[in-house]
């Protein structure tokens, strides 16, 4: 028996937990894709599955339903793969451990891979039941859509019928999505030079205790980037005379996730400890008074490495290392002025490490308005020029931008107005969905994108709401049983 057994819609479920047994990080998605291709060919229908593992699955129409114009429904298959610090998961050959609290699905330790796991098991469902009453369907199957949509680029579409596209990517029930940001990832590279030092111990130097999330959905809560915080620590140090010898930074681990822990260890001479716990413990009540209604959780702390090393950055690479992180700009760069409420374009700064003689910045770039993220791009590349450090960026995916009239979305509406007796809400996000570039593909693609609740995606705390699941699915089917 499963862990999601005798939840319904049963085979959306079903299908949701095998999937979960399956590693499916972003760029390890083979195994996923296989089992999507084994799948369809188990049932005879056409599918089609591309090199970098896109899966295309044909469903013909529903008898009655042939001379309907085809839909296209399309989800990604990988997930952004973080746990809590304490995890021993090995997200390259285990299985996620999935539980059940009261309405939500999680996983111990672990993202629960709800994005987009949930649009792959609506799909699988639909496919595996004979009864659903639809047009031609083409199920597109994407990958590495978290690390740049490169699934969704690379994708061959020349095959497909469909000018009706249902994104299920989304993370709201009742809100249809109707345009989104576009974005690029830049790297920075900035130079170290390091000098020796014999003296002091090793101690690991730690912000904790946040929320992080999701860089495109959750940028406006105005959350701690804990990379950008630590830099601003070790310079309020700095600032305050402390004798500050760094052999390491490192924080975050996905660009388009907003790190939630970041360490450096630090040598410190025994004659100056309690000097730096006293420091460190004025800074974060400074720090949880700004933050107290956002990220009152945060944590300074300084304990024992066991890690040895004799080797510091030099006081002239430290001032230029923590001067790049917090002269780039960070979080919220500008709110939309057509739609209130809305960020136009953000920055924000998701890995960070040293590596040999190098401190690397890895940013996720967003805007609406390709113009302003062009301005950003701009803005990032002359402050790394002005620090000696090198930048470069790619996947770089277009704006989805608005339709003002769309025979989807108002027949979207009409139906969930007639399922619920309330119109839902239309809107335009600053996170990146793959619609932008899947309509440069398909001229005259007419898209949506919805979703069922899912919360603090791309952090461990993700959670799916199991009646929200069952509702959005019946939602799906009244769309596609709906005859224009």
């Amino acid at each position: 028996m499963g862990v999601l057994s005798g939840l319904k819609p049963e085979k959306v479920f079903k299908y949701f937990e095998e999937i979960t047994r399956i590693p499916r990080g972003s760029y390890n998605e083979k195994a996923v894709s296989d089992y999507i291709v084994g799948f369809a060919r188990e049932r005879g229908l056409e599918v089609y599955q591309d090199d970098l593992y896109n899966v295309i699955i044909i469903k013909e129409a529903s008898k009655g339903r042939e001379k309907d114009p085809a839909v296209i429904l399309q989800g990604h298959i990988d997930m952004v793969n973080e746990k809590a610090p304490d995890s021993t998961h090995d997200f390259m050959k285990d299985p996620l451990d999935i539980y059940i609290d009261g309405d939500f699905i999680k996983a111990k330790g672990t993202t629960l891979g709800g994005d987009d796991g949930i649009a792959v098991a609506y799909m699988m469902a639909i496919l595996d039941d004979p009864t659903v009453d639809a047009p031609r369907l083409e199920m597109v199957f994407t990958v590495s859509e978290e690390v740049g949509m490169e699934g969704a680029s690379g994708i061959d579409l020349s095959n497909l019928k469909g000018k009706l596209l249902l994104n299920l990517d989304s993370e709201d029930e009742g809100i249809l999505l109707a345009g989104c940001a576009g974005g690029m990832r830049g790297e920075l590279r900035l130079p170290l030079s390091f000098t020796d030092c014999k003296d002091g111990k090793v101690y690991e130097l730690k912000i904790s205790g946040l929320l992080g999330g999701h860089s495109g959905s959750e940028i406006d809560k105005q959350r701690i980037n804990a990379d950008h915080m630590l830099a601003r620590v070790l310079n309020e140090l700095m600032v305050s005379g402390a004798d500050l010898k760094i052999l390491s930074m490192c924080g975050g681990g996905k660009d388009n996730a907003i790190p939630f822990e970041a360490a450096a260890l630090v040598k410190i001479d025994d004659k100056d400890k309690s000097l730096f716990t006293e420091k460190l413990k004025a800074i974060e009540e400074s720090i949880k008074n700004e933050y107290r209604n956002t990220d009152g959780g945060v944590k300074l702390s300084l304990e024992e490495s066991n890690v040895s090393g004799d080797k510091v950055l030099t006081d002239e690479s430290l001032r230029k290392a923590v001067g790049l992180i917090l002269a780039v700009p960070n979080g919220i760069v500008k709110m939309s002025g057509d739609i209130k409420g809305l960020v136009e374009t953000s920055l924000n700064l998701g890995i960070m490490r040293t590596e040999e003689d190098t401190l690397i910045l890895t940013y996720a770039l967003r805007s609406s308005v390709d113009s302003a993220k062009e301005a950003l791009r701009q803005r990032v590349s002359l402050i790394a020029d002005c620090f000696g450090a090198k930048v470069c960026y790619h996947g770089a995916y277009p704006a989805w931008e608005y339709k003002k009239e769309s025979l989807l979305r108002d027949k979207m509406i009409r139906v969930f107005e007639e399922m619920y007796g309330k119109k839902p809400e239309v809107s335009v996000i600053h996170a990146g969905v793959e619609c932008g570039l899947l309509a440069e593909k398909i001229d005259g693609l007419d898209a949506i994108s919805f979703g069922p609740d899912l919360f603090d995606i791309h952090t461990v705390n993700e959670r799916l709401s199991i009646s929200s699941a069952a509702r959005t699915y019946d939602y799906l089917l009244k769309i596609l049983a709906t005859r224009e």
